[in-house]
């Protein structure tokens, strides 16, 4: 779709506006692709276009917006105070760029005859805002209130929100500047499914990478454990992911776990989760090598427990496979396994996935999260299309899981959203009562620094009473991983000394108002 911006009042150029204005036109119009044309004909491109423009008036300013989609047309305006524009440039910029989402949400709508789920938020961390709002000061129904008022959504995911919200101010409280999270990622899995763009290998077509692997690994594991320690910094929360971890062997897990208690600073670990994901990877010898290395949690991810739905999406297991893994699970870990589903995979219907869920209720894990489809660039799905459940189908089996989930005890603990979802929603995860994984709320919330081992890590800093978020990436690939010692060295010097810093400042902060 055309998109022009008239040419008058903004603050720096218009160009600069284009990524909020692109985040709405895939939020609304997921098909259309952004063009911006040099010059705007009489009519405005016809028979669809959008033109933005920004006005300011003694005490008022507004953005507006025009949508013309198919010889139809809607206008979306969104108004805030004229002084708001002569604040510091980056408030400047998120000002406008919030107002011009509104009006963009207001004409779009408009248009297409429905709001969605979500409203005009965009972002993958929608419960930010009421996390913010409720350490403001502000109650919990003020925060659902703000949500649905300022950004339009819809009353049942702002409780949603708002709840998940309450999870992540009680696992804050527990965190100190003198701690990060841990993780650390094993890229490879037995087969790559239809809807996976991770970062991650079929082990049959890279065997050869996965021993030197585990060796680059527990190498880069000693000098960051080796670094935290000399400036007094300590893992919080630990999470192997991947990938499939146990891809590996037993022997090739019991190496990586020695590496992390020999070097890591674990001792103040609350707790460590381990995906064991794919039950075609799971036996009992790997159980018992986690078990004896004290992991608290695995993940069995069965997606669906319907077998054609398992073999679409290129799952080299069954149904059966699942239940046995997780008898398997239950003999050395209890209850304190996560299992994953995804509602709407192609083949799967509503009827189909009430049947999953109440398998996987049967089997009475810990944790349950509940993903909507998210079409991945990168994905075998993507590239090669077909038929999808329609997003009706996919709002049916979300409201199937929140309804059972929580008639059997689970509540809602975090969640996020992903470009290209199904029907714009979201992912959930439940827990019993004391079973929440703090890792995922740290990770998904940017409440404390996390510190990421392996190929295609992301170590985040997290500066959170500043809201400043540095990233350093490890190399992506397990062969470039391999080969980039003095770049993973650089990168974990630079975490361990902010981290420490962090800490320091805090420390100097709280005695100079304890002598206050």
């Amino acid at each position: 779709m055309r998109i022009w911006f008239a040419e008058h009042n903004w603050p720096w150029s218009p160009e600069r506006y284009r990524f909020p204005t692109e985040q709405m036109l895939l939020t609304l119009f997921p098909g259309e692709k952004p063009e911006y044309p040099e010059t705007m004909p009489p009519d405005m491109g016809g028979s669809q276009g959008i033109l933005i423009g920004l006005s300011r008036g003694r005490t008022k300013a507004s953005v507006s917006v025009l949508v013309k989609l198919d010889g139809q047309h809607r206008n979306g305006v969104a108004r805030f105070p004229s002084d708001k524009l002569d604040e510091a440039q980056e408030q400047v910029y998120h000002t406008v760029s919030h107002a011009l989402k509104q009006a963009f949400y207001q004409a779009g709508t408009a248009l297409l005859g429905y709001e969605l789920p979500w409203g005009s938020l965009t972002g993958v961390r929608p419960v930010k805002l009421p996390t913010r709002a409720m350490l403001a000061g502000k109650t919990a129904k003020q925060a659902r209130r703000e949500l649905e008022e300022v950004y339009r959504v819809s009353p049942p995911r702002a409780a949603l929100a708002a709840e998940c919200a309450q999870a992540a101010l009680d696992v804050k409280r527990g965190l100190t500047d003198d701690g990060m999270a841990l993780y650390i990622g094993i890229p490879f899995c037995p087969t790559r499914c239809a809807y996976c763009s991770f970062i991650s290998a079929d082990v049959k077509r890279s065997l050869t990478l996965v021993e030197p692997y585990v060796d680059g690994l527990c190498r880069e594991i000693e000098l960051a454990g080796n670094l935290l320690r000399e400036r007094g910094v300590h893992i919080s929360t630990a999470y192997m992911g991947g990938g499939t971890p146990t891809t590996l062997s037993a022997k090739q897990l019991h190496k990586v776990l020695c590496a992390v208690e020999n070097f890591l600073p674990v001792e103040r670990c609350s707790e460590f989760t381990v995906e064991a994901g794919r039950p075609d990877t799971i036996t009992a010898e790997k159980l018992e090598t986690l078990k004896n290395h004290g992991i608290h949690r695995i993940s069995i991810n069965p997606q669906t427990m319907e077998d054609s739905v398992l073999h679409a999406m290129g799952r080299a297991h069954t149904a059966a496979e699942i239940v046995e893994a997780m008898g398997l699970a239950k003999e050395h870990f209890g209850g304190m396994v996560n299992m994953d589903l995804i509602a709407g995979l192609p083949a799967d219907t509503p009827e189909g996935f009430e049947r999953t869920l109440e398998q996987v209720l049967e089997m009475d894990p810990a944790n349950i999260t509940v993903h909507t489809l998210a079409l991945k660039k990168g994905s075998r799905l993507t590239e090669e299309g077909g038929a999808l459940c329609t997003p009706e189908a996919v709002e049916v089996m979300l409201s199937l899981a929140w309804s059972r989930l929580r008639s059997a005890g689970y509540a809602p603990y975090y969640l996020y959203r992903q470009k290209y979802m199904s029907g714009s929603f979201e992912n959930v995860g439940w827990a019993k009562p004391g079973a929440i994984c703090t890792y995922n709320i740290v990770m998904m919330e940017e409440l404390q620094s996390v510190l990421s081992l392996g190929a295609g890590g992301i170590t985040k800093l997290v500066d959170y009473d500043n809201r400043k978020i540095a990233r350093l990436n490890n190399p992506k690939y397990a062969k470039e991983y391999l080969e980039s010692w003095d770049k993973i060295s650089a990168s974990k010097q630079t975490a361990a000394d902010f981290q420490a810093e962090l800490a320091r400042c805090t420390r100097k902060e709280a005695d100079g108002s304890q002598g206050a």
